[in-house]
């Protein structure tokens, strides 16, 4: 059975070429294999381990090669007792999770390599030699090599410095990790543990999903874990939650509306990122009388927004109570988190977009961020940003810090041919009016106040027939966005209440004579 928590076909056949987190070996090779074992174990970049992969030859560029080389039957057993024996060697001991794959019917044996709880670690330069020496392995770029000098320095200032995402959490138990959670993550990422996941404890997959950890008879769920794979991760982390923000008088008015996001990390964020994109964004598009091509412009590009919500959830400190911030005005949308870059990134390279960590923060966080498509990881954020900005025609974005790195700001003008008095949920509501019939109008009124459960919306407009009410009142006003769930990702639960959205709210205040009828 597999014990990778990523569908090892898919990356190979991305053609991923061998880099900071992945080495592939067309055999056995003991002393290249354990130097870079130790070398994932002791992670200097915090990018969360990586992988071996045994039996997968590569070209000279790096990339797999198909078919694999592959390994023999008599050989995976001896290969797996050489592992055993070697892996002791390493100081102190580490062992890697193992597992044996089959791509295009040959047989390979992975190392998964998570970042360590007790580096640095080393490993001997040669296992088979009779006086050993040992020393220090990191991962530059591609390769395995040996931390010397200054960078060694730095790995030993890294013992017991273990990432706070990566650390057990002993407020809280085991069964607070959700298995329901950790199976839908392992489902959408196309892991071959999905299959499987079903079957073993929640202690047991945790494990090997390494969202837990420490002895048998006293196990703890990472922090990761809880962030991911718990319902309400805010009662063991206060302020994990996105607070969305829009002063329609601008920042300094006496008026605002505020919308808080909570829940697992990557529902939260998509929750965030969905309810913006559906209140907050339009499209301007400009006709020009000497060629048949229309100019078509955002007041802020969607993945802009994407990138610079999702960079504040990877690089925030979760230590911190205070909440991501999101503040939209007609002019600007603003990204707030707490605490600032690293040191090591000077402000006038963040402002151009050249800034590049030498440490991430959350190693894990990134890891699983990465898995479910929503960062690329690697400092590409920024550039990003400009560049989508750039293309949409806005003004530049701006990147703020303060001299102490206490807080983060990403500021995305409005594109200036977007501004105006008008909100965006309000033209979006100009465009939604004709396609609002009698039906969805009662069912706003019925709506109006709090959030209602379905039986309780049909009883207030006197239907008894249950399929009519969902067919011409609910859907409708659900796919226009003026209506939603509070629970999207359980459509079919006991809890399930709706309520009006920011649209439905706009729609209702500007059609102040639509009443029950």
């Amino acid at each position: 059975m597999s014990k990778l928590p990523i569908n090892l076909t898919d990356l190979l056949r991305q053609r991923t070429v061998e880099g900071e987190r992945i080495e592939y070996k067309s055999g056995w090779n003991p002393d290249a294999i354990i130097r870079t074992v130790c070398a994932f174990a002791n992670d200097f970049e915090n990018l969360g381990g990586g992988y071996v992969v045994i039996g997968q030859d590569c070209d000279a560029n790096g990339q797999p090669v198909f078919p694999p080389v592959g390994l023999a039957d008599n050989q995976l057993d001896k290969i797996q007792q050489d592992l055993l024996a070697t892996c002791q060697l390493i100081q102190p001991p580490y062992f890697p999770v193992l597992s044996i794959e089959e791509v295009e019917g040959r047989k390979l044996i992975v190392l998964w390599a998570p970042g360590g709880q007790n580096r640095p670690y080393k490993a001997p330069e040669a296992v088979t030699a009779n006086k050993k020496m040992w020393r220090y392995y990191i991962r530059r770029y591609s390769s395995t090599v040996e931390a010397k000098g200054e960078t060694e320095q730095e790995l030993l200032s890294l013992a017991a410095k273990v990432p706070f995402d990566d650390r057990y959490n002993q407020s809280a138990r085991i069964d607070d990790l959700s298995k329901p959670l950790m199976q839908a993550f392992l489902q959408e990422v196309g892991s071959a543990l999905a299959a499987d996941a079903p079957r073993p404890s929640v202690e047991a997959l945790a494990r090997q999903m390494n969202v837990a950890g420490g002895p048998t008879e006293s196990p703890w769920p990472k922090n990761v874990g809880l962030l991911f794979f718990n319902e309400t991760p805010e009662r063991f982390f206060p302020g994990v939650q996105i607070d969305v923000v829009w002063f329609p008088e601008g920042a300094g008015g006496d008026r605002f509306e505020e919308k808080i996001f909570k829940g697992p990390l990557a529902r939260m964020t998509r929750e965030a990122l969905s309810y913006i994109q559906r209140n907050f964004l339009i499209e301007t598009v400009l006709k020009h009388p000497d060629r048949a091509e229309a100019t078509r412009v955002w007041n802020f590009p969607y993945a802009a927004i994407e990138e610079a919500l999702v960079n504040a959830v990877y690089h925030r400190s979760y230590e911190e109570r205070e909440p991501i911030e999101v503040r939209i005005s007609h002019d600007e949308l603003v990204v707030v988190s707490f605490p600032g870059p690293d040191r090591s990134i000077r402000l006038e390279d963040l402002q151009a977009g050249r800034a590049v960590s030498r440490r991430y923060r959350n190693r894990r966080i990134g890891e699983f961020l990465k898995e479910l498509d929503l960062t690329e990881g690697r400092a590409t954020g920024i550039p990003k940003i400009l560049k989508v900005m750039s293309a949409n025609g806005s003004p530049a974005p701006l990147f703020e810090t303060d001299e102490d790195r206490l807080s983060f700001a990403i500021s995305l003008p409005s594109h200036p041919l977007a501004r105006g008095s008008v909100s965006p949920t309000d033209q979006v509501t100009d465009q939604v009016t004709d396609q609002v019939t009698g039906e969805v109008m009662r069912l706003l009124a019925a709506a109006a106040r709090g959030e209602h459960t379905r039986s309780a919306l049909q009883e207030t407009l006197g239907l008894k027939h249950t399929p009519h009410f969902r067919q011409a009142y609910l859907l409708p006003a659900l796919e226009m966005g003026l209506i939603e769930m509070t629970l999207p990702e359980k459509p079919n639960s006991r809890s399930q209440r709706y309520r009006l959205t920011v649209l439905g709210q706009r729609w209702l205040e500007m059609h102040p004579g639509d009443r029950l009828g």
